[in-house]
């Protein structure tokens, strides 16, 4: 039952180690042998032109998302998600004609000034000065307000504000002044424009026109002309485009969950 020794020489003197395997070891190994080289002889697997379309559908449902070499630890950033479109160019532009034909019927004996605050405010004030003209048969006058000076955080603010220029080339004195903006929102900068406007004097009214009020004012404001009223939360971002600046007319809408 036991096997034969073996006699190992060393320079140091001679080292007798006997080494004993069971037949039951001496079988196991056996059969593996045996295994192996049935292994061997077993044809290679076909796959079936039936059993490969299975495999392909299977495999192309399984989601792939390749990784930068060196990126393997680096959290997987999703894709953007476009922001909603609110307003069209066709919806802005109808608002805008609504609105101008509103600020007519209400001041058809006063004389009328538009002021848009910088920038997108300026360039709508402009939009609404021309319905006005074709809608009275007369011109209205036009001027613009930069308000980076007249905010109430400047203060707090560690970057230096960038100041437009101001044009109002007309007296404000006697006439009913619309302020235009392009979004209401807590109401700090239609505050603003006005402590501008009244720098240039004592108008006999000031009035407010907006394109987007998406509501959560901070101060006692409220427009008398409005676009369209945009629910909002106050982590949403809502962003005017302008065809002269943006290269497009419309109004979109960010969730805050989805930034």
């Amino acid at each position: 039952k036991l096997g034969r020794p073996s006699l190992i020489l060393t320079s140091r003197g001679i080292l007798i180690r006997l080494k004993y395997r069971s037949k039951r070891a001496a079988a196991l190994a056996s059969c593996g042998r045996n295994v192996s080289r049935a292994r061997q002889r077993m044809p290679a697997p076909t796959l079936q032109p039936r059993d490969a379309l299975t495999f392909n559908a299977q495999f192309n449902k399984r989601s792939f998302n390749p990784v930068q070499r060196g990126q393997e630890g680096a959290p997987r950033v999703e894709a953007e998600r476009p922001d909603k479109v609110v307003i069209d160019s066709e919806r802005m532009d109808a608002a805008l004609t609504r609105v101008a034909h509103e600020i007519s019927e209400q001041n058809q004996a006063n004389e009328l000034a538009l002021v848009g605050i910088h920038t997108r405010g300026a360039i709508l004030a402009g939009r609404l000065a021309e319905r006005l003209a074709e809608i009275s048969q007369r011109a209205v006058a036009l001027g613009d307000v930069d308000i980076s000076l007249y905010r109430d955080d400047l203060s707090t603010r560690s970057a230096a504000p960038v100041v437009h220029s101001t044009h109002l080339d007309f007296y404000v004195v006697g006439k009913t002044v619309v302020v235009v903006d392009d979004v209401l929102y807590t109401g700090r900068t239609v505050r603003a424009a006005i402590d501008a406007i009244f720098d240039f004097g004592r108008p006999e009214a000031i009035r407010l026109a907006v394109l987007c009020d998406r509501g959560h004012r901070e101060l006692p404001i409220r427009p008398d002309f409005v676009g369209k009223n945009i629910p909002t939360s106050r982590g949403d971002h809502v962003a005017v485009k302008v065809l002269e600046l943006d290269g497009v007319d419309c109004v979109t809408l960010s969730k805050a969950s989805e930034r």
